[in-house]
């Protein structure tokens, strides 16, 4: 079957209920690589599993991952101790906000992050709006679909990091067994980084560069 072939509709922005997994994860970045932060959130039966980071020149990875979290009845919203979080569809296809309010830990060396992730509690506030320029593409299990972003990243005794007109990307995908997002892979993985291990056992080692987000190899 050809892409051409396959379409979506605002249907496949909800959970599906034949599907054992659900995932949505939002990117966006500095034109220049200097930073970027991503959104995720994955629902496994009655639980939902949420992770995020935002990483900048000159300052820790900022982390966060909850993975016990009880579904409620609007499944966008996330809340765990001293953690929200939301992906709200404001139109199917095309517009987004993306938000969350926590401590982050701040972790100098981003392998922490494969681990306990223990670092120094850093508050943190994301408000983020995603816009698309194309319609999604089909991946497996799913679609992809790049956009624009435009928001603000809040933190505490720091300059606050906005995004205007931020190129980004997002991911849409559902199923009965999910891996990580399948990115380019970077060879000169110098960039900033922002690692998670999934409850699973698999990992996501995401890189940023100029053209956005990649995956190291391995």
């Amino acid at each position: 079957m050809t892409s051409e072939a396959i379409s979506f509709d605002s249907g496949d922005e909800l959970p599906h209920r034949d599907a054992a997994t659900d995932e949505w994860v939002f990117a966006a970045w500095r034109a220049d690589g200097s930073a970027g932060i991503v959104s995720g959130h994955r629902l496994v039966g009655t639980r939902a599993w949420y992770w995020a980071a935002m990483v900048e020149e000159g300052y820790p990875l900022l982390h966060l991952a909850e993975w016990d979290v009880v579904v409620r009845s609007d499944p966008f919203v996330v809340k765990a101790p001293e953690m929200w979080a939301e992906h709200h569809c404001d139109a199917p296809l095309e517009q987004w906000s993306v938000g969350n309010e926590a401590h982050f830990a701040a972790l100098d060396d981003a392998d922490e992050a494969l681990g306990r992730g223990y670092g120094v509690p850093t508050p943190m506030a994301t408000d983020v709006e995603w816009y698309a320029t194309a319609p999604p593409t089909p991946i497996p299990h799913g679609f992809e679909q790049p956009g624009v972003a435009h928001g603000v990243v809040e933190l505490l005794d720091r300059p606050f990091v906005e995004f205007v007109e931020a190129p980004a990307w997002r991911w849409r995908r559902w199923g009965d067994h999910l891996g990580p997002l399948s990115l380019p892979t970077v060879l000169a993985h110098t960039g900033l980084r922002a690692p998670v291990a999934f409850p699973d056992g698999t990992i996501a080692d995401w890189v940023l560069t100029r053209d956005g987000w990649r995956r190291r190899p391995g």
